[in-house]
């Protein structure tokens, strides 16, 4: 119930309006959508815009550090968001930051991913840390969905919480996966560019 509460109020805020570019989310298959980052509410506009019968497949990574320090953070990130923790600050060789989002693939799932790693102005696409090419690489077969989202950080920009409405588009891309790709550089620069020409779009 909490989750359609969120989804909803982000979905009213944003207005937001979606744009596919060689994608259709049926028939459903394991994804890593992976988007620019520039807002609180991106989590949730794009969560609004899957369908509801692959929503609860879908997973967005949040850091562990934040999300699961106190108990009404964890609730909505377990109940509302459907997240899986990233450990942003690992303290033993045993412990693997990625390992969540690994199972979450493993179990024929999708996922949500900011592979800049932080939020941005909404500017520009900032570069992509690692963590994207290692889960393409352990999951060659999960298709990569480029999603750029337009105009959501002057809804709610960085350092700010109170929102403003207004209109706001996102762009789905063509999916691909890892395999034409032999480095991690070459992986990454594609996949940055991808994103980047759906901001042009």
């Amino acid at each position: 119930m909490l989750d359609h509460v969120l989804i909803a109020g982000a979905r009213l805020l944003s207005g937001a309006v979606a744009f596919r570019h060689g994608f259709e989310f049926e028939p459903y298959a394991p994804r890593i959508y992976y988007a620019n980052h520039s807002s609180h509410l991106d989590t949730l506009v794009l969560l609004g815009l899957i369908p509801d019968g692959q929503r609860r497949r879908v997973h967005p990574a949040a850091a562990k550090d934040y999300w699961w320090k106190t108990r009404p953070r964890r609730y909505i990130a377990e109940r509302a968001l459907n997240a899986v923790p990233v450990v942003r600050q690992v303290e033993s060789h045993a412990e693997h930051p990625l390992r969540e989002l690994e199972a979450a693939l493993d179990r024929g799932d999708s996922l949500i991913l900011f592979p800049e790693g932080t939020r941005g102005s909404g500017e520009r696409v900032q570069p992509f840390k690692n963590g994207l090419h290692h889960l393409a690489a352990k999951h060659p077969s999960v298709n990569l969905v480029p999603v750029y989202i337009r105009n959501l950080n002057r809804v709610m920009p960085k350092g700010e919480w109170l929102p403003v409405p207004i209109l706001c588009t996102v762009h789905f891309g063509a999916p691909f996966t890892v395999e034409p790709f032999p480095s991690r550089a070459e992986f990454l620069s594609h996949a940055q560019a991808q994103l980047e020409a759906l901001s042009r779009q």
